[in-house]
């Protein structure tokens, strides 16, 4: 479902590259969508759900469905009266947000007006949005994926029908896609309505602050801001710099953050949208062996599938670009730049997978104040890179330096987990990552010798289109014809097949056995199990 939205995300973007092109009001534009985007990845997407789902979990657990009711009514209640404040605020103050979030627009008077009109146009999605999250985080506890994942496929839809059908009809016309954005919120929050009612918990606003559910989400809340979100903080704060920068800065940005958004969204954060329920069962249950081996699993996962596609928009970024967007009004020089920047995004790409599979580890145990604390770091880190690099390398500077904070937010995610032993590797890991690098080395090489880029920008759409999929086809054929050569079998993913080098059986006997016999005694155990 996420591949499909995902899918209509690029056709979304296509439409506007071939449209309206890059210029000052695209800007203006992708500032105005990115503020309350920003605000609902970082609040409904980001905090609210890493504290919702927990506490979720634990109503869940005690069996009680009147208290589940209430309190999700509670939650729905305090929530609601919450985003509609923001909303109005927001809408107010929208020349405030647009210096904040983009002061370089205001040295041209045009572009500056324009994006304070579009804001209060799209400001309102975020209230529509974040209930939507809220909808989707109750829809997930129970195992109901399906829905919430195809839910954004509205945004894209509405959206494309703006671009097509109302911007001719608007005196100007890149204000259609705000309000395509306004009213696919709409759209979003009552699709979700039917499936929360055949789940029988169809929320009934109720005012809920004095709630001790409530008032626990909201003590979770307020350090995970800044915790799962730092990736956000960091984009934004890049939008702003380039605010100064020649105009297509933001534009050529935005394109390549959408690419990057891809494998990251189909993988990293449906990857994370699973994992985080599992891990609050497993630790609701006191299952410290399953929480790490769900961990284990999670960040194999990541690794089979983010290092190659790191690898593959790396060398194809500027095919890929030409085959998506290079048409009337994006020109050779807009695919150049924004092919610099993807590639500097790309190197980060598993940075960011990675600080979305670790912070639910954190999350799943109400363990948000770490997370805090090292979103802080990367977030200073990452306005050294941006300093340091901006000068030198302009728009490209700053997209590396997300993907050099990522990775630093990533790393002292994993070491903190590591030293209090939530996580506990399981066996196998060298031959592991010596089968994945030998594989990623392959597949680079023979992209790096066999891909003609300069070819791409004469050819014809059908021509892009069929060298493009035979190069990804030769990619991947090369990944996976490594990894078998090496040894590697899915069956190597399996939770089951995950021992835990230091996991110790709650046994009398155990006590007396050494090491090996341990670790022998637990491979056994396991084996038994897959057995069964």
């Amino acid at each position: 479902m996420t591949f499909i939205s995902r899918i209509l995300g690029f056709t979304r973007d296509m439409l506007f590259a071939r449209i309206f092109g890059v210029d000052a009001n695209t800007d203006a534009f992708f500032v105005a969508f990115k503020i309350p985007n920003f605000l609902r990845r970082l609040f409904a997407e980001g905090a609210f759900s890493q504290a919702f789902v927990p506490v979720l979990a634990d109503y869940k657990a005690e069996g009680s469905q009147v208290a589940l009711q209430q309190f999700v009514n509670r939650t729905a209640g305090s929530l609601a009266i919450i985003l509609m404040l923001v909303t109005i605020i927001g809408m107010v103050a929208a020349p405030g947000l647009i210096l904040l979030f983009a002061p370089g627009f205001l040295w041209e008077g045009g572009q500056y007006d324009l994006a304070v009109q579009m804001l209060r146009i799209t400001f309102p999605y975020l209230f529509f949005i974040s209930l939507v999250a809220f909808a989707g985080g109750i829809l997930n506890s129970h195992g109901k994926f399906a829905v919430p994942a195809f839910t954004p496929v509205f945004l894209n839809l509405c959206m494309i029908a703006a671009a097509i059908w109302l911007s001719p009809l608007m005196p100007e016309p890149i204000t259609a896609l705000a309000w395509g954005v306004f009213f696919a919120g709409a759209v979003q929050l009552m699709f979700q309505i039917p499936a929360l009612y055949r789940l029988g918990l169809l929320p009934r606003l109720q005012w809920g602050f004095q709630d001790s559910g409530v008032k626990h989400i909201m003590q979770l809340m307020l350090p995970a801001i800044f915790g799962v979100s730092i990736t956000q903080i960091n984009l934004l704060l890049d939008t702003l710099l380039a605010s100064f920068l020649v105009s297509g800065s933001v534009s050529w940005l935005y394109y390549s953050d959408r690419l990057v958004e891809f494998p990251l969204g189909v993988f990293g954060i449906a990857l994370a949208t699973v994992i985080l329920p599992t891990l609050s069962k497993n630790h609701a249950a006191q299952d410290t062996k399953a929480f790490s081996n769900s961990l284990d699993w999670g960040l194999r996962i990541v690794l089979l599938i983010g290092i190659p596609a790191a690898v593959g928009l790396s060398l194809l970024a500027e095919p890929l670009l030409s085959t998506l967007f290079q048409y009337n009004e994006f020109k050779v020089t807009d695919v150049q730049m924004a092919g610099s920047s993807l590639t500097a995004y790309a190197v980060g790409l598993l940075g960011f997978i990675l600080v979305k599979i670790l912070v639910p580890a954190f999350s799943a145990r109400k363990d948000t104040k770490t997370p805090v604390r090292i979103g802080i770091y990367a977030m200073i880190a990452n306005m050294g890179f941006n300093l340091a690099l901006v000068f030198p390398f302009a728009h490209v500077g700053l997209a590396l330096a997300t993907s050099l904070a990522a990775f630093f937010n990533a790393s002292l995610l994993l070491h903190t987990l590591l030293k209090s032993k939530v996580y506990m590797p399981a066996t196998g890991w060298k031959a592991y990552l010596f089968r994945l690098g030998i594989a990623n080395l392959g597949m680079g090489l023979g992209l790096y010798y066999f891909v003609d880029i300069p070819a791409w920008y004469a050819w014809g759409v059908l021509d892009r289109i069929l060298n493009l999929s035979l190069s990804i086809g030769l990619g991947i054929f090369i990944y996976a014809i490594a990894l078998l050569i090496t040894g590697f079998k899915l069956q190597h993913l399996s939770p089951q097949n995950l021992i835990l080098v230091n996991y110790t059986p709650f046994h009398k006997k155990s006590h007396k056995l050494n090491k090996r016999q341990q670790l022998k005694k637990s491979r056994r155990r396991g084996r038994k199990q897959l057995r069964k």
